[in-house]
């Protein structure tokens, strides 16, 4: 018997230092108050996106749950607004597996809404289920979409500098590696369908590190995420039903809640201070290192040029996103601003000089980011 109580108390202390350790997340602080801001949170009808759209709402901004259901999506938004007390919580359709809804999202939001501060690229898929697409639908979905979401709404996300994009993404892309000969190749198989997500993963730290370089001295600042590991769907979507029973209180034992997972993505979109660390990784509420594959500028920088032929991006929209937009400022609130003061750029300096090439993005390629220390 008092074996019995001592491995079952060696158990209990050892669950509780992982629980404390490895699942319990860091609360966010940042930013008490968001009144007079907007945010986009894609796939915001559960889960992390859900939670971080609960917290904004909460904070006050005014918040567009960008998701594929219209069931689930006004469900969400009718919940959050009841949970919150705030009325400004809306729904837009938007199906990242099609380029032509991200446009649409992008044309009806652009039209009806006067401003964006923050960008959460949340919705993402870990399988591709039954469905058998011409293209890599992990790709499509998990980076292609919001890339192309991005650069749709950077004039108002520009307008209304100082302004976030935050991707989530995951440890998963510490085993991606970017093939860029079959990048948009179909999916097939379950083991493929594991690399295609990780590499999906890499991603998205290499789309938030390109992204910090093309909008540098804009004051446009993005961040990639990492939740750590969450129970939510996505975490047993695509589990067999038979297995899930067996899952779930394991899961409930060792993996966050969705409000656990919220708190990098919100650290990352709310926190004063962390400017200077734009296109950084972050996991746990702190900036963290990732492999050498995500930190390669120029597989960075090919990832982009690549996206933009996968996007559909046409010649008069492929345009340098760090070109000023044709919009009237409007006066940003004050939090938020960028700790360090811009620097001239060459066309700055030399407003002649137009075919001249951006050498302040070669410079920062070459001193392959000069990244300061958390």
């Amino acid at each position: 018997m008092e074996a019995l109580l001592l491995g079952t108390g060696l158990l209990l202390g050892a669950y509780v230092l992982i629980y404390y350790n490895l699942v319990k997340a860091p609360p966010c602080g940042g930013l008490g108050s968001l009144r007079g801001r907007t945010a986009v949170v894609t796939g915001a009808n559960s889960g992390i996106g859900k939670m971080t759209a609960l917290e904004l709402a909460r904070r006050g901004a005014r918040v567009v749950l960008a998701c594929r259901s219209r069931e689930r999506g006004e469900a969400a938004a009718f919940d959050l607004r009841q949970e919150s007390g705030n009325n400004e919580v809306i729904f837009m359709a938007l199906d990242l597996a099609s380029l032509t809804s991200v446009r649409a999202f992008a044309t009806a939001f652009l039209s009806s809404e006067p401003r964006l501060d923050i960008l959460i690229h949340n919705a993402g898929i870990s399988s591709c289920g039954r469905t058998r697409e011409t293209f890599n639908l992990l790709l499509r979905v998990n980076h292609i979409g919001p890339f192309l979401l991005t650069h749709l709404l950077l004039p108002h996300l520009k307008m209304c500098a100082p302004s976030r994009v935050v991707v989530v993404s995951s440890a998963a892309h510490r085993r991606g590696h970017l093939d860029f000969t079959r990048l948009d190749q179909p999916v097939v198989g379950w083991q493929q369908e594991l690399r295609a997500y990780a590499d999906s993963k890499l991603a998205n730290v290499l789309f938030a590190r390109e992204l910090a370089t093309q909008l540098e001295g804009t004051g446009v600042t993005c961040y990639a995420a990492h939740p750590g590991p969450v129970n939510s769907e996505l975490f047993l979507r695509h589990v067999p039903g038979w297995l899930r029973p067996l899952l779930r209180p394991l899961a409930w034992l060792v993996l966050r809640t969705p409000r656990g997972g919220a708190q990098t993505p919100l650290y990352c979109a709310l926190q004063d201070g962390i400017e200077p660390f734009s296109g950084r990784y972050f996991a746990n509420c702190h900036v963290e290192e990732v492999s050498p594959a995500a930190r390669d500028d120029r597989a960075a920088h090919r990832l982009w040029e690549a996206s933009k032929r996968l996007a559909g991006l046409g010649p008069g929209e492929d345009d340098d996103p760090n070109e000023e937009p044709q919009t009237e400022d409007s006066a940003a609130p004050s939090s938020l601003s960028t700790t360090h003061p811009e620097e001239l750029t060459v066309s700055e300096l030399f407003p002649g000089a137009q075919s001249l090439p951006d050498l302040s993005k070669l410079t920062r390629r070459i001193q392959v980011k000069a990244e300061p220390e958390p």
